[in-house]
């Protein structure tokens, strides 16, 4: 009888696998909606902060009315800007508007899934996403792969593009800084590929090179053998569409 799989020993919440979420600052989400929403409300960024655990940096942003919130800093931010929030905003890279009320071409981060759930989607550095049009069915916006998605009008989203683009082009160049990404993140590592261990410690681990087992695996197998491409529905690369 082999040992439990990774996933099985993840799932149980061990230290090994248990992020350091008391190293985080405070929530990263824009300030809730009112019933009586004001068309602008200023602002500025007070201070620019490092979070482990985030390739991008945070911007504690201080409102004119003694609001404070946390949020991804767009490329371009710095101390002592001042920003807008509102539908009356102008289009200036940091200020944060309705899509509704962002014209046809501006690149955007920190977009809302749903009005007020305080910004979901384009957080992780260098992500954005581009405004294409406004229908009836709501605002079309295009990420960087090509991909398209329907967001309400009343959805918010800060104008540019997330702090920390190419941060993957630079190489780790040591284990040891790979090991700490790892650990704020609450990762495993290193992270032994399934076909170099032995058949007893995972589904796919032998060193017999004929007849390879078939990675695909069905969304409600067990967890001892749910690995792979889980409930893959095709295989092979997919084409960048455009």
């Amino acid at each position: 009888m082999g040992k439990r799989i990774r996933v099985q020993r993840r799932g149980r919440g061990g230290p090994t696998y248990r992020a350091s979420t008391h190293k985080r600052i405070a929530p990263v989400k824009y300030p809730p909606v009112g019933k009586e929403v004001p068309s602008i409300v200023e602002g500025a960024v007070e201070s620019l902060l490092h979070e482990p655990g985030r390739g991008a940096p945070l911007a504690r942003i201080k409102l004119e009315t003694n609001q404070n919130y946390i949020f991804v800093a767009p490329e371009g931010a710095y101390e002592g800007q001042r920003i807008q929030i509102g539908s009356q905003a102008s289009i200036n890279v940091g200020n944060v508007l309705p899509l509704d009320n962002i014209p046809e071409g501006v690149m955007v981060c920190g977009i809302e899934l749903s009005p007020g759930d305080g910004g979901k989607i384009a957080r992780s550095s260098g992500a954005f996403a581009t405004v294409v049009a406004h229908t009836p069915q709501g605002t079309m916006i295009e990420f960087p792969s090509g991909k398209t998605k329907y967001v309400s009008n009343l959805c918010r989203a800060t104008i540019g593009i997330v702090s920390g683009a190419g941060r993957l082009e630079k190489p780790f160049l040591k284990a040891g800084k790979k090991y700490h990404q790892k650990k704020a993140k609450g990762h495993k590592y290193p992270r032994t590929r399934g076909r170099a261990m032995v058949a007893a410690s995972h589904p796919y681990g032998s060193s017999k090179k004929g007849g390879r087992k078939v990675t695909t695996v069905a969304r409600g197998a067990p967890p001892g053998k749910k690995v792979g491409l889980i409930a893959a529905r095709s295989a092979g690369r997919k084409k960048r569409r455009r």
